[in-house]
């Protein structure tokens, strides 16, 4: 049975769900596909694993760069998304990549010659766990902020604190 919490973040409510101790999923509240994932029946209950979740979330909207690596995470979906996922896990806090390198990487590793980036892009969007799962660190290759299933504001708002630089950049986003 899943187990579910809210934690109030800067960014809003977020919905965090576990299972077997395994985190499920981390949702802005309003994003797109929120609670996707969530099967009827939830049970409203602080684990010791959502706790530890709510730890690393305060420390990361402190502004500090936790470590995510020691919560386990176990979103649902299939092996191309799995795949995509464990790409933005290897993002480093504070910087960006390009869903065009995504694309690359997941090609690598499927061993085909290319990925399309906006399969890629949907994949991302899809992305039960954010911010642990960092698919606010992916832009577009003219380096825009773009598609970010949680709105584009809350997706500058996690750059802008965890200091990351874009070429052309979140300033120039806001014009």
């Amino acid at each position: 049975m899943y187990q579910t919490i809210v934690y109030s973040s800067p960014l809003g409510p977020l919905l965090l769900a576990a299972e077997e101790n395994q985190l499920k999923g981390l949702w802005i509240e309003g994003q797109k596909y929120y609670a996707a994932a969530l099967p009827e029946g939830c049970e409203q209950r602080e684990t010791p694993l959502l706790t530890s979740v709510c730890r690393w979330l305060d420390s990361y909207f402190a502004g500090e760069n936790p470590d995510p690596k020691h919560i386990p995470l176990a979103p649902a979906g299939s092996a191309f998304r799995q795949i995509v996922w464990g790409i933005l896990r290897e993002i480093p806090y504070g910087q960006v990549t390009t869903y065009r390198e995504v694309a690359r990487q997941a090609a690598q590793k499927m061993g085909r010659q290319s990925m399309s980036a906006q399969a890629v892009g949907g994949a991302v969007g899809h992305n039960p766990i954010s911010i642990l799962i960092p698919c606010h660190r992916v832009i577009g290759s003219d380096h825009s902020l773009t598609g970010y299933a949680g709105g584009l504001e809350k997706k500058r708002w996690l750059l802008e604190l965890e200091g990351a630089v874009v070429l052309g950049g979140i300033e120039d986003e806001r014009k």
